[in-house]
């Protein structure tokens, strides 16, 4: 062969090895980014030709699909839709899809690994392909409960099963509805979602699970919780508590609510709990030092950036690098501490499952289209946040907070309930968010729940964990107790 013909040989291969190359990285490598973009209208076309998969709340879909006469072929329906779009998200042909309708999608399609047997005997039998349907874990009257609790205040509320884990309620406020994205009209869809994304509260968001805020008084949970795990402190020992509390190296003070008094130069740490002695947990915080609080806040699922219900969690931070003035500010909620109303939720549950955290999830059963169970969630242990002796200590002295201290507006007649009220300053000129953090009944847990309204919601100024918050984690107490 001579050298033209050589040099043409050696082109053409290295030519035909660039095609497969190519041909095989798009085919094998990028099918599955390619299969999941939503720009990809042959998926789309593909998803909508089949049923998908219903999402179900205590038996009832909260979301499934209707046919429909269009290129479509399947329409996605949401019947209370504001209500759970928290859970549901939203699945849109010209916008995507968020939450459960997200991160459970190869599931509720039938694209799911699990389900391969069950799409080869659909071939195999001519039947049409149909999604698995994903049961939550959301008991509805509890949902019904927080949402309305919240009545249009901006806000979150989660409710969680201590033992298992289970989440029974997370609502986010304002919420908005998954139909008006679910429209088969992607001009409609898009300026749809334009709207949504302009208004007020960032209703697409998640405030439960994707906002974190300052928890103010409830991190308090966590200021005591690290001073009993010392060995140091019992729920009566004194703790120093001044009306008004120097911080060092500064001329800055921290006082308590309304200016009042703890009661005396020294209280109990039981005490300080019950009235939320802002002086006493700074001083304590001081003297336990940043590295113990850090430690008990990571026990409880601060700086966890995995978590996933099976929705990602924001990360809950407590600050490094203190100094003893920062550090009084951070050991009672304030300064640059982060908690999402799901974190606060599972340091309530923590403690009430006797010192156990359980890890939080919203989805129970995925069942295929003739009903065989395909999985199923198994509770799995998060951490041991606290010994089995400072759970029962927090918790007496979380039931001091409810019958007699800060919490009083969360009592139910017959049942014991434990709790932390909280209310943290936001950014000068704002009012403060409400917080209320609880679990019921007290000395056999069946629900711990955590809830945030926003900026004091209706109250304003006026607002307080314990006026603003806790009525609404009262009422969702009730609601899973009578189910």
């Amino acid at each position: 062969m001579n050298t033209p013909l050589r040099r043409l040989a050696t082109i053409t291969l290295v030519m035909f090895v660039a095609l497969m190359a190519s041909a095989t990285w798009v085919q094998f490598f990028q099918a599955e980014s390619l299969n999941t973009d939503p720009r990809n209208v042959r998926t789309l076309y593909r998803e909508h030709g089949n049923a998908r998969g219903p999402i179900v709340a205590g038996g009832e879909a909260i979301a499934s699909s209707v046919p429909v006469d269009d290129p479509f072929g399947y329409q996605r329906v949401y019947p209370q839709g504001d209500l759970y779009s928290a859970v549901t998200g939203f699945y849109s042909i010209a916008n995507g899809r968020s939450e459960l309708e997200k991160y459970e999608n190869d599931q509720l399609t039938g694209r799911s690994d699990q389900l391969f047997f069950t799409r080869i005997r659909d071939l195999l039998t001519g039947k049409r392909p149909e999604g698995a349907a994903v049961e939550t874990t959301i008991l509805p009257a509890a949902q019904q409960a927080a949402f309305a609790g919240l009545a249009g205040q901006g806000g979150a509320v989660v409710a969680i099963e201590p033992s298992s884990g289970r989440i029974l309620a997370m609502v986010s406020t304002p919420g908005f509805d998954p139909n008006v994205l679910a429209v088969h009209s992607t001009s409609e869809a898009a300026a749809q979602y334009r709207a949504l994304l302009q208004a007020p509260g960032n209703p697409l968001r998640s405030h439960a699970i994707q906002e974190r805020y300052a928890p103010g008084s409830t991190f308090k949970l966590v200021t005591a919780a690290a001073a009993l795990e010392s060995g140091s402190y019992t729920a009566d020992t004194a703790v120093p508590s001044p009306t008004t509390l120097t911080l060092p190296q500064t001329s800055a003070t921290i006082g308590n609510f309304g200016g009042s008094s703890c009661g005396g130069e020294q209280v109990s740490l039981a005490e300080a709990l019950r009235i939320s002695c802002n002086t006493a947990f700074a001083s304590l915080g001081m003297t336990l030092g940043e590295d113990a609080l850090r430690e008990q806040a990571e026990r409880f699922g601060f700086h966890d950036p995995e978590l996933t219900v099976p929705m990602p969690v924001v990360e809950s931070v407590f600050p490094s690098g203190l100094d003893p003035a920062q550090l009084a500010q951070s050991a009672i909620g304030q300064r640059d501490v982060q908690a999402s109303p799901m974190e606060m939720a599972m340091v309530a549950s923590a403690i009430a499952n006797g010192g156990r955290l359980m890890t939080p999830f919203l989805v129970d059963t995925v069942r295929a289209a003739d009903l065989t169970v395909v999985s199923k969630t198994e509770p799995q242990v998060f951490s041991d946040a606290v010994s089995a002796s400072t759970a029962s200590a927090l918790t007496q002295m979380m039931v001091g907070v409810v019958d007699s201290g800060t919490g009083k507006a969360a009592r139910i007649n017959g049942v014991r309930v434990a709790g932390k009220t909280g209310t943290a300053q936001t950014v000068e000129g704002q009012p403060p968010h409400a917080w209320f953090t609880a679990f019921a009944p007290a000395d056999a847990p069946r629900v711990a729940v955590a809830v945030i309204v926003e900026n004091g919601g209706s109250m304003g100024n006026e607002a307080t964990g314990g006026a603003a918050a806790a009525p609404i984690a009262r009422a969702v107490i009730e609601a899973v107790l009578a189910s």
